[in-house]
């Protein structure tokens, strides 16, 4: 925050120019989240617990090569030098932010190192990692926040736009990659083919059937619980089909998104609902003759939460999370689609006819509901996930690259291939056991393997 003008129009739109990268220079960066849950009681972790969330990274701190991150005297986050890091979600949930990688082997090895890491303290201190896409048996006033005032301010907006939003914050977890563009064009036809196609990977990783220990009717309650969240920064924009999208649409629409705070000097100033556009005229209220910098859009753009979002590389945002093997699935899913050229092609083909937004809303609650039984305009959603995981095995193949073993990134595909094979989503295979052995015993869950 500046007291004269430091940003435009252009210089924003600059920045996610300034994201494109040559071919050879593409990455993968994977991130995960888990939920953690005291082994005696199956209670959430508390910030402050003795063997808490606190006392969790203070441990992890101990291993080599960890930075400390903290606010306002609160450790909430740790940096390796490596260039992954650890945050906290609103209600303790762990996320691993992955360095950005050459090859899936490698963003799939730092994941199983991190897991390993997380399994070896969890057994040290008595808790529980689940991964799943939704907390199966707390409710809201049962999980404590993080202290992290980012997340106070939008705790308090959150009522005011959607009726799921806490729940989203404190009670889901997911899977995320970020890819990279090469120029305008490259990042218009991935983000256009991607979001089109968000759909079918919430169906295939599909994995939260559960809401305080009772059946919530969906396979995906994760994946429903963003559709009233808050309408006005969440789904599908309709302007990523626009036949004039590029960087300066999506910057407009960006602008559009109501903003939550400012972060000066280490402090969070709560500006929710409020309007980036007038911070940049110097009339936000309350900050009048204040003018925005470029760590202040930066900010911003995180605040908004679509299917697949746009900073200075594309988020591929549509799955609950899981475990290490479906990690690795989801970046070597996308990837597969994305970075080699005929798959990008063969991709956007699939995706084009799925190109409306009221089809993708209907098909986001159709994945959610019904999984690979789901709909997608008049497809059905099994039927494009099988044409979907051809072109990636094929796209990766194409990749060549291959592990120590002389195995290609193909073998990360393998969870996918098999709940196809099955016709079973990960939901699918937990409702089965909860409707079988464990007898409807919900808090046999956290006996599966994560």
């Amino acid at each position: 925050m500046d007291n004269k003008q430091t940003l435009d129009f252009d210089k924003i739109c600059q920045w996610f120019k300034d994201g494109e990268k040559k071919r050879e220079n593409w990455l993968i960066g994977t991130e995960h989240e888990k939920f953690l849950f005291r082994r005696n009681d199956f209670k959430r972790l508390d910030y402050e617990d003795l063997k808490g969330i606190k006392f969790i990274l203070n441990k992890i701190a101990e291993e080599k090569d960890w930075e400390k991150i903290s606010e306002n005297d609160n450790l909430i986050g740790l940096k390796h030098k490596s260039g992954s890091s650890i945050s906290l979600e609103p209600g303790g949930q762990f996320e691993l932010s992955g360095a950005p990688l050459k090859n899936l082997h490698m963003t799939c090895n730092e994941a199983g190192l991190h897991l390993n890491l997380m399994k070896k303290i969890s057994n040290e201190l008595d808790f529980v990692m689940l991964g799943l896409g939704y907390d199966p048996i707390s409710k809201r006033d049962q999980i404590n926040w993080m202290p992290k005032n980012r997340y106070e301010i939008m705790k308090n907006h959150m009522p005011k736009v959607g009726n799921l939003g806490i729940d989203m914050m404190i009670r889901t977890c997911t899977i995320q990659v970020n890819l990279d563009y090469l120029d305008e064009k490259d990042m218009i036809k991935k983000f256009q083919a991607s979001l089109a196609l968000q759909p079918i990977a919430t169906a295939l990783f599909s994995n939260s059937p559960f809401i305080e220990g009772k059946l919530s009717n969906y396979l995906s309650l994760r994946a429903y619980t963003w559709t009233d969240t808050d309408r006005k920064r969440s789904g599908f924009p309709d302007i990523v089909f626009s036949k004039d999208f590029g960087y300066e649409a999506w910057t407009e629409y960006l602008l559009t998104v109501p903003m939550y705070f400012i972060h000066d000097n280490g402090k969070y100033y709560d500006v929710a609902g409020k309007s980036f556009s007038k911070f940049m005229d110097g009339k936000l209220e309350g900050f009048e003759g204040k003018f925005p910098s470029l760590s202040d859009w930066e900010d911003h753009v995180t605040v908004a939460f679509p299917e697949v979002r746009l900073k200075q590389y594309l988020e591929m945002r549509g799955a609950d999370g899981g475990p290490w093997n479906r990690i690795c699935a989801l970046p070597a899913f996308w990837v597969g689609l994305l970075y080699d050229e005929k798959s990008l092609d063969d991709t956007f083909n699939v995706a084009k006819k799925f190109m409306d937004v009221t089809l993708l809303e209907e098909s986001r609650i159709s994945a959610a509901k019904f999984g690979l039984n789901g709909i997608i305009g008049e497809s059905k959603i099994v039927d494009v996930a099988q044409d979907l995981l051809n072109i990636s095995f094929e796209g990766l193949e194409r990749r060549n690259f291959k592990d120590k073993n002389g195995i290609s990134e193909t073998q990360f595909l393998d969870p996918l291939l098999n709940i196809l094979e099955n016709g079973q989503t990960p939901a699918d295979d937990l409702l089965k056991k909860f409707n079988g052995t464990w007898e409807k015993d919900i808090y046999k869950i956290f006996t599966i393997s994560n």
